[in-house]
């Protein structure tokens, strides 16, 4: 498709983002600032507009799309269901087909859809939303190469991580091989007030891409198995601009896991501190491999919150879910983050692939060892298409095609019974966070007397 203008006015670009989902708090869109940051840089005679339905409604997404001749819009997808077994019926695709619809109707820019969601279900959704075109995976040179083709009227059919229509109706994925290492990022200062107040906290990228293969996790097919440092001073500068020019004093960092590369990790903790930045900041680890020294470090740089993708407190469940650190890590890593005063939580999958009543009473056991913490479990496992979880539901025959996946399908143990899962745990006496227990009005307490950070660490004596 070409873009549908010849005016000679300013041309223009709108980046949506569609999540509107809000629980436990609203997250930050990340992925557009990052591509307004890079698209901006590379047509600075574009303007760029951006819009997200954490702040507006499906009303004002229409004004805003009759408002202006955009030439493309771009819509990002963060995910489809909230990925919890007890809250199933939070599934979005119906918010987002209504969101086409009303794009179809407003503008007759081609529309990309993109983002982590999209990344997950690439073919399943295109066939769903009809797009003109999307980006699976890293976005930003995908969409700089798409802008130039469309506008210079020439196939953009070879750019990498694009996903577009073949005449006889099939799908074509073109796969990533190059990736950026220094994207620049500059946060929509429109949004800041709300995601600060409301959130509490920003998010920002040090790595993307994970190299482990756990059974049941999509992130290798959000950004890939291999792992790309962004380069740490332009990290650093991007967080020092959050922090002078914006106030922002907290930030987690989202990459899939912080502690995957070590050098790297030392550079960015030793530029933080010699930044002068009053920041505390928060990411998921991997209990394993941390030296008291590293943990000193990242202590000083700033670093407040861990949490831990533990999903299992038995060797022999850890092994059916493909991880690569058993208890003793878990306990050893957990216990210095207690001892250098960083506060720490587990986040735990019960019920899952080969889970048994053995394995559980292992989980519940053991909780009790691991100092002043607090768990966070999910019933069940999500399952993701191309995943080791996605071959086995297949053998077993809970799903009988892959396209099925699009509404939430869970793997849930038969080995077990569900319902005694919160029972047993609260038996420990330790504290478990279930993803239904009504902990909102605390935090809006928190927040309104100016709490920052995820706010977790308070719920840990409740």
């Amino acid at each position: 498709m070409i873009f549908g203008t010849d005016s000679p006015m300013k041309k223009s670009i709108a980046l949506i983002s569609a999540n509107n989902y809000r629980i436990p708090y609203p997250v930050y869109p990340l992925g557009i600032s990052y591509l307004v940051s890079y698209l901006s840089v590379h047509f600075p005679d574009y303007e760029i507009e951006v819009f997200d339905f954490n702040l507006e409604n499906y009303e004002t997404f229409a004004e805003f799309l009759r408002n202006k001749n955009f030439m493309l819009v771009g819509i990002s997808l963060r995910n489809f269901d909230d990925s919890t077994h007890l809250y199933a019926e939070n599934i979005f695709i119906s918010h987002y087909r209504e969101i086409m619809r009303i794009a179809r109707e407003n503008t007759r820019a081609p529309i990309v859809l993109g983002g982590a969601g999209f990344a997950v279900f690439p073919e399943l959704i295109f066939n769903e939303l009809c797009p003109d075109y999307a980006v699976k995976g890293e976005g930003e040179a995908t969409l700089e190469q798409l802008i130039k083709c469309l506008e210079n009227r020439v196939s953009p059919a070879d750019i990498e991580g694009l996903v577009y229509r073949l005449p006889d109706g099939s799908i074509r994925i073109n796969e990533h091989n190059c990736f950026i290492s220094s994207p620049e990022l500059h946060v929509e200062s429109d949004w800041v007030e709300y995601y600060w107040k409301k959130g509490g906290m920003l998010n920002i990228q040090t790595k993307r891409g994970c190299p482990y293969r756990c059974i049941y996790c999509s992130y290798p097919l959000i950004d890939g198995r291999k792992v790309r440092t962004l380069d740490a001073k332009m990290v650093v500068h991007n967080i020092e601009e959050l922090y002078f020019s914006k106030g922002i004093s907290y930030l987690f960092f989202t990459d899939s896991l912080f502690n995957i590369h070590r050098e790297y990790n030392e550079e960015l903790a030793r530029r933080l501190i010699e930044s002068k930045v009053d920041i505390r900041w928060g990411a998921y680890f991997s209990p394993s491999g941390l030296t008291p020294e590293e943990w000193a470090l990242y202590r000083q740089s700033g670093l407040t919150h861990v949490e831990f993708g533990t999903d299992s407190l038995s060797d022999k469940q850890l092994e059916n879910y493909n991880k690569q650190f058993r208890f003793d890590d878990i306990r050893q890593q957990s216990l210095l983050c207690e001892k250098m005063g960083i506060f720490y939580a587990h986040f735990l999958i019960l019920g899952g692939y080969g889970e048994t009543d053995e394995t559980l009473n292992e989980t519940f056991s053991r909780s009790g060892q691991l100092g002043t913490t607090l768990f966070f479990p999910y019933v069940g496992m999500r399952i993701y298409p191309q995943t080791k979880l996605c071959n086995i539901a297949l053998e077993e025959g809970l799903i009988q095609s892959p396209a099925e996946l699009i509404s939430p399908v869970y793997y849930v143990s038969k080995a077990i019974d569900a319902e005694t899962i919160r029972p047993r745990a609260r038996a420990t006496g330790q504290r478990w966070i279930f993803p239904d227990d009504e902990q909102s009005p605390m935090m809006e307490v928190l927040r309104k007397r100016g709490r920052k950070g995820p706010l977790w660490e308070y719920l840990r004596l409740t």
